[in-house]
């Protein structure tokens, strides 16, 4: 990997096709008999990596429950300004910049870590947590590659008794039992197509127009440890637009709106539905494609195949402030919903269409936001002719931080682990392999392979483990 001209291209002619054959770990990454030393009772001691940004909000949300004890802090870019205020609310927690020197000298201390690093970065730190034994939650998607998502999740299957949970908290919110609760009734239920759709600005939107590369070094800011940021993504030189969230613009490193907002829009009907993986990722549109940073506009179709009664499912994400989906008659005024968060890049502009998902079946058609946001049927005069005969739908009794840590105290069971978040952010992976490529995937969903283009396929794994990285490519 060069440093300035590296590209899909080059990326393509020199990716090794590793295996992900099962092996032993190393036994440095085991734990031993765990003695957590300064436990409080009844909370969980948490190791936070990731503290600012979005990793300071989940601090403080795991907190706020009353249910973690902090115990460590780690980040790469220790008293940068972002990191400041969790710093002052935890002054006397030890600090690390390297997470693998935090769980070699405080492991018999950690029961669980949250993740609130860029998503490229969730991988190891998710790895070395899992195989020490300690729980997780991590951000949503979980992981940048197909490979990594497909090795977090056999981890955490050799381990059953860690807890995970993927960072996509409406899934504990009024939308996740809305969902369970229409499908068990049989009021959801024949569903041929959804349409997903997040058109607010994004980072990168206008860099078609002046940006043709990586941008050139800039000085490493004296805070920061550019080697351990890096992590598997290790070649790059420092530039003010690869860190603070512009990380997400770059498909080296991040995922894009697709990996940003679909685990908010799409992960009920995944789940639901039971659609897996998909067989087929067509890009319709990809306005503004380039090798290095993500699409102005994305349009991608996402098939799925029937699932034993379950007819087979189209979804079409459209992302792009210029790239509407159509509409359906009847569909009304969404307003703008307090449930949904606005986008991480600065000022809000006046939504033409909020960030949702339209859900066609045979005989309903459904509206819905984000995140917990619930689902309407529509038009009107339907959802009032129906009303009478919509079930029950139970409150949540927790959000998502303190699902994650009463699990981790064996009261409940996290609503987004592994096991139902992995084929998830696979499917964003495979969506953003489309948006990379330009190509229409065609996918084994048996074998886990893309039949359409070897080269493409070598991207589900991506590059060669870094020397000294190579365990956590283990499981």
């Amino acid at each position: 990997m060069s440093n300035n001209n590296y590209s899909r291209r080059k990326f393509l002619a020199h990716t090794l096709l590793a295996t992900a054959a099962a092996t032993a770990v190393p036994s440095f990454l085991f734990s031993s008999e765990l003695k957590f030393k300064g436990k409080t009772a009844d909370k969980v001691n948490l190791a936070c990596v990731g503290i600012g940004n979005r990793g300071a909000d989940i601090i403080r949300e795991l907190y706020n429950t009353g249910l973690a004890n902090i115990v460590a802090l780690c980040d790469v870019d220790m008293e940068a300004p972002q990191t400041l205020d969790i710093l002052k609310q935890f002054p006397n927690v030890p600090r690390f910049k390297d997470f693998r020197q935090m769980f070699d000298k405080m492991g018999n201390q950690i029961e669980a870590v949250c993740i609130g690093t860029p998503d490229f970065s969730h991988f190891p730190i998710t790895m070395m947590a899992i195989n020490l034994g300690k729980h997780v939650y991590v951000e949503k998607p979980m992981a940048r590659t197909f490979n990594e998502v497909e090795l977090m999740m056999k981890a955490a299957k050799k381990h059953p008794k860690v807890v995970t949970q993927m960072g996509n908290q409406g899934h504990s919110e009024a939308n996740y039992f809305q969902f369970k609760a229409w499908t068990d009734a049989g009021i959801i239920k024949d569903v041929t197509a959804i349409t997903a759709h997040m058109n607010s600005p994004r980072r990168w939107h206008g860099w078609d127009t002046k940006i043709k590369s990586f941008p050139p070094a800039e000085p490493i800011p004296s805070t920061l440890d550019w080697n351990i940021w890096q992590m598997q993504t290790y070649g790059h030189q420092f530039n003010k637009e690869f860190v603070n969230g512009q990380w997400r613009c770059w498909f080296d490193f991040g995922m894009g709106a697709l990996g940003d907002w679909g685990a908010h829009i799409l992960d009920t009907a995944h789940q639901f539905l039971d659609l897996g993986l998909p067989y087929e990722v067509d890009p319709i549109k990809l306005e503004g494609h380039n090798d290095f940073f993500f699409p102005m506009s994305t349009t991608l179709s996402f098939k799925f195949p029937q699932r034993d009664a379950k007819p087979p499912v189209e979804i079409k994400w459209y992302d792009g402030v210029d790239n509407l989906p159509p509409i359906p008659s009847g569909y009304g005024e969404q307003g703008l919903d307090p449930n949904i968060p606005p986008p991480s890049n600065g000022a809000v502009l006046p939504a033409k269409l909020n960030p949702g998902k339209i859900i066609y079946s045979k005989d309903l058609t459904f509206k819905g936001g984000s995140h917990g946001s619930t689902l309407s049927i529509i038009p009107e005069e339907k959802a009032k002719e129906m009303a009478s005969r919509l079930p029950f739908v139970p409150e949540s009794t927790s959000n998502h931080f303190a699902n994650f840590l009463k699990a981790c105290k064996g009261e409940e069971k996290t609503r987004s682990p592994f096991e139902i978040a992995g084929p998830l952010s696979q499917v964003f992976c495979l969506g953003v392999l489309a948006q990379w490529t330009g190509e229409k995937i065609v996918f084994d969903r048996k074998n886990k392979i893309i039949t359409s283009s070897k080269n493409v396929n070598e991207l589900l794994i991506g590059p060669p483990p870094r020397k000294e990285w190579e365990q956590f490519y283990k499981v």
